[in-house]
């Protein structure tokens, strides 16, 4: 039985793009596609919350962007971390792993 694919769930958003571009500088399409390569699927990146999240993040300093030519020879937006979204990523990590923890435990724990 295939499962249903999800939208991201609120708030993971800018932790999965920080994530993302932690690896290498990439478009928006790139972007959406790795984090539904990764998640086999499970999760589907709207483009308009995309490119709403890749503008909150330029505008908190955590990614910057310029214009290059993609491999296909179109115009493309590309995004690259930043100093400060590294140490974002990093704090944003550890939170959700806390809270993954705590999730984990609340599932285990026996009636």
């Amino acid at each position: 039985m295939d499962l249903p694919t999800t939208d991201v769930i609120q708030g993971t958003l800018d932790l999965l793009i920080l994530k993302t571009l932690s690896l290498e500088p990439m478009h928006g399409y790139g972007i959406a596609r790795r984090i539904e390569q990764i998640s086999r699927g499970v999760f589907k990146v709207n483009p308009g919350s995309l490119l709403t999240a890749l503008q909150r993040l330029e505008r908190a300093g955590w990614v910057d962007a310029e214009w290059r030519q993609t491999e296909n020879a179109r115009r493309a937006k590309v995004y690259a971390l930043t100093r400060a979204g590294r140490k974002q990523l990093a704090a944003e990590t550890e939170d959700w792993a806390r809270r993954a923890g705590a999730v984990a435990r609340l599932l285990n724990a026996e009636a």
